[in-house]
Order: C-alpha cells, then structure tokens, then sequence
C-alpha cells in the first residue's frame, strides 16, 4: 500500500513560500528605504548668503583687545557617562571599543548640557562665540532647539547659523536610531558684519557616508573696522569619520585658498571651530590614555597652513585637552584625548589662545578662548 506524502510536501511548500515571502518583503523594505534616503539627499549650495540676525551697529576698532570663543557644544547629548555609536577605539590592552547611543539618553540630559554650555559661555563672555554642532529640530536631541535657546540667552549678540547636517530619518543603530538630523555651526558676535555667507566644504559622497556624515562648511563673517579693512572670522567644522584624512586634506584646501585670499586682500582673518585634526605633533599623543592612538586622528602643521596664517597655539595646550574619545564614557586619563579644537590667525593680528579645562562635563569638546587685537597697517 502506498504512504501518503500529498500533505508532508504541502508542510514543506508552504514553509518556503513563508520563508521566501518574508525575504522578498525584507529586500523590498530595504529598497524602499534606500530610495527614500536617496529622495531626501542633497547638498546645499555653496556661497549661500547668510541672514545676520539682531546685527550690532558697533564697528571693530585697531589697536583694541577683543576676545572669542569656540566650543563644540555635541547637539546637547555628551554628558561625561555618553559614549557615541560611531565612534571606535581600543584599549592598549586590545580590547575593542565601540560607542553606545545613537541619540541623547534623554530630553532632560540635552537641556542639562546645553544649560551647561550656556553657563560656560557666559562666564567666558567673549566678544564672539562660534559654536558647532548645534541641533535646531532633531530626533537625536529631542527636538530641542538650541540655536534658538542660545539666541534668547544672549540677546545682545547678533547670530548667524549654517545649516551643515540635514538627514532623513537615520534608522541605525537599531537599537537606538540616531533619527532624523537638522543641526548647524552657529556664530555670535557684539560687532557689526556687513554680511554672511556659507562655503561648503568638499565631502565623501560614498554610498553609505553622504547619508550618516555632515554637509560639512565654514561660515564666514565680514566685519568692517575703522581703518577701512575687514575681519573675516570664520566659523569651521571639518570632517571627522574620515580615516587617512583624504577629505579633510580637501576641506584644508579650500579652507587656506579663502585665508590665503582675504589676507593678501590686506584683512584680518581669523578662523575657530572643530578641525578634527591634532593641532600639532605634541598635542597629538601628549595627554594620559589607557587607549591606543586611534586611526582618525590626522595632525595639522604650521607648515599645512597658508602663507600669512598660524595656528595660534594654546599656552596650557599640554596641560588641557579639548576632545575626548566617545567611543566610551569619559573618565580622566582613560579616554583618549588630544586638542582638536582651536584658532587660526593671520600675521596682522596679535593674538593668545586658552584652553579652558571644563573636563568635558557637557560636550565631548572642551571651548578654546581666544584673546586678539587687530593691528595697524
């Protein structure tokens, strides 16, 4: 008598059609999300003007001292516990190290840090203040609005903001998607500027990194000064996941062509933020780690910068750091840290820097503070 087998195979179809139904359904997802990133791409263009919000109508003047500040602010989330998902590292060990979060832990901690930020700032009391990674309506920060909760703590500024991340929304890790991003570098000043503009920065366009990196710019500012020139002060933020340093190279060459520009124009030119560069060889591995040096650090010499500019080194530059490593949470001389952080000046400007020890107690970045005067010529 013959076995039955109709309903085993039956079982069986059925169990691949299931199987082979939800691979189709996962490929078409996927799919549907790439072309969904791709929709919402793009780069924004270079030489935006900039609108000057509340802009002063006090001129710059020779022979004066004015101070500046630039603090990467770490859209509100680094806390001194927060570890960041795309950060990577290893102990000297050799264990591996990899950041945690994609987002901030919680609303309360980015309202924490940025009324940290805010109360640095304020002790500082700058004449400028450039800052980075300033999030305006983003998922990774809770939709809080920091540029605008900076503008209202210091009213008597005028502002310009540049918009350098703008994503859809970003579903990796998954465990705690980064969101969708709307973020920029935001500059403040006591002194009139005639106007403003943004320059945007070469940037790796692979597949992958032009939806998980920055639109990455400088903002430029020109403020006239009694004796008939201009101070360009720029606000910068350079690439920072870019092992090799290909990009930045890039980013530096443009950087140096507007600075080597504007000085031989007879301006005073001044440039602060994030160079995700070591500040030199001494900064780069001069501060107590229990980490290895990590592969994206890439060092910015004098002899790396343009024709009548310097970079203006910090006096306690080996006693503080200004970035940390966030692939994990900080603890002192345990991270990596170098200075990152910091002002270039051209050679018609007398100028001291200060790195100002916050211990990283609301960014991963601590602010540098810069004091110049603009000389006679």
């Amino acid at each position: 008598m013959k076995r039955e087998n109709k309903p085993k195979r039956s079982v069986l179809g059925t169990g691949i059609r299931i199987i082979a139904g939800a691979v189709l359904l996962l490929v078409l997802a996927v799919a549907g999300y790439i072309i969904y990133m791709q929709a919402h791409y793009y780069r924004i263009e270079d030489y935006l003007a900039l609108e000057i919000e509340n802009n002063p109508d006090v001129r710059l003047e020779t022979g004066r001292t004015y101070t500046a500040v630039t603090y990467n602010i770490g859209f509100g989330a680094y806390g001194r516990d927060y570890s960041f998902f795309m950060d990577t590292g290893e102990m000297k060990d050799g264990t591996p190290t990899t950041g945690k979060y994609g987002k901030a832990v919680s609303e309360e901690a980015v309202e924490e840090n940025t009324e940290g930020v805010v109360k640095e700032l304020g002790k500082l009391d700058a004449d400028f203040m450039l800052c980075q990674e300033v999030d305006t309506d983003s998922d990774r920060s809770y939709h809080v609005n920091q540029a605008e909760a900076l503008k209202e703590e210091f009213p008597e500024y005028g502002s310009v903001f540049a918009n350098n991340f703008h994503s859809a929304y970003l579903l990796y890790p998954f465990s705690d998607p980064h969101g969708a991003v709307q973020a920029g570098i935001l500059s403040f000043s006591r002194y009139k500027a005639e106007e403003s503009e943004r320059r945007s920065y070469p940037v790796d366009n692979s597949f992958i990194t032009k939806f998980t990196d920055l639109d990455r710019c400088f903002s430029l500012m020109r403020l006239p000064v009694d004796n008939g020139h201009e101070l360009v002060l720029i606000n910068s933020h350079m690439s920072a996941y870019d092992e090799g340093g290909k990009i930045r190279a890039q980013q530096l060459e443009l950087l140096n062509s507007v600075m080597e520009e504007e000085y031989m124009a007879g301006n005073y030119v001044i440039v602060g933020g994030d160079f995700n560069h070591a500040l030199g060889e001494a900064v780069a591995e001069g501060f107590p780690s229990e980490q290895k040096f990590p592969s994206w650090v890439s060092i910015l010499a004098q002899e790396d910068i343009a024709e009548g500019m310097r970079i203006q080194r910090a006096e306690n530059e080996l006693e503080v750091p200004t970035c940390r490593g966030a692939d994990i949470a900080y603890t002192k001389g345990v991270n990596y840290t170098t200075v990152v952080d910091g002002f270039l000046v051209s050679d018609n400007i007398k100028a001291e820097a200060e790195n100002i020890d916050v211990d990283f107690a609301y960014s991963d970045h601590n602010p540098v503070k810069l004091e110049f005067e603009l000389i006679e010529q």
